[in-house]
C-alpha cells in the first residue's frame, strides 16, 4: 500500500505550501514541485506513489539539459560538502545513515578519487539511493558503475534520482 499523507496533504496545499514541502524532493530543483503543481494536482496524489509518478514524468519529460542540471545538482557521495556540513538536511541524513560520515581515511580516499574520476568522465557526480546500504556495499557499485557507457549511466543515475525522490516521499507527513 503508497504511503498517504496525513499533514502535508498535496492537493490541499498552496503552490508555494506544495514547493516548501516537496521541493526538496528532488535535490535543489523544485521547479519539479512547481510543474507538478501548475499541472494540477487532484486526491490521487494524496499518496506518495501516485504523486511520485507525476512527478518523475515531468522530470523524464524535461529533456537532457534539464536532466543533466538535476543530476549536477547532487553532491558528491562522502564529498567535499560532506566534510565541510554543506549538504542539504536530506543529504546529510542519507550519508550518514549509509554510514559515509564514518569513513576511514582509506575509505574516504577511494571516494575521493572515485567522484573525481566519475565527474570527470560523466560530467556529473555518481548518485544512489544510498538508503539502507553501507560504506563496503556503496564502494562496490561505485566500482562498478564508473566502467559503464555514458548512455548506461546517465540512465541509471537517473534511475537513482527517482528512488531518492521516492524515498524522501515516503518520508513526509
Amino acid at each position: 500500500m503508497s504511503h498517504k499523507y496525513s499533514k502535508s496533504i498535496p492537493a490541499d496545499l498552496s503552490r508555494d505550501e506544495f514547493v516548501e514541502v516537496f521541493g526538496p524532493v528532488y535535490e535543489h530543483s523544485p521547479w519539479i514541485a512547481q510543474e507538478a503543481w501548475d499541472g494540477g494536482l487532484n486526491e490521487a496524489h494524496n499518496e506518495a506513489e501516485a504523486l511520485h509518478k507525476t512527478l518523475a514524468a515531468i522530470v523524464d519529460a524535461s529533456g537532457e539539459a534539464a536532466q543533466l542540471a538535476l543530476l549536477r545538482a547532487h553532491p558528491d557521495l562522502a564529498g567535499k560538502l560532506a566534510v565541510q556540513g554543506d549538504l542539504t538536511v536530506q543529504s546529510s541524513s542519507e550519508q550518514a545513515g549509509a554510514g559515509l560520515d564514518l569513513c576511514t581515511a582509506e575509505e574516504f580516499a577511494e571516494f575521493q578519487d572515485l567522484n573525481d574520476r566519475y565527474k570527470s568522465g560523466f560530467g556529473f557526480p555518481y548518485i544512489l539511493a544510498v538508503s539502507g546500504r553501507g560504506r563496503v556495499e556503496i564502494l562496490d557499485d561505485f566500482r562498478s558503475r564508473i566502467n559503464n557507457s555514458p548512455d548506461v549511466e546517465f540512465a541509471e543515475a537517473l534511475k537513482q534520482v527517482h528512488r531518492i525522490a521516492l524515498i524522501r516521499l515516503n518520508q513526509i507527513d
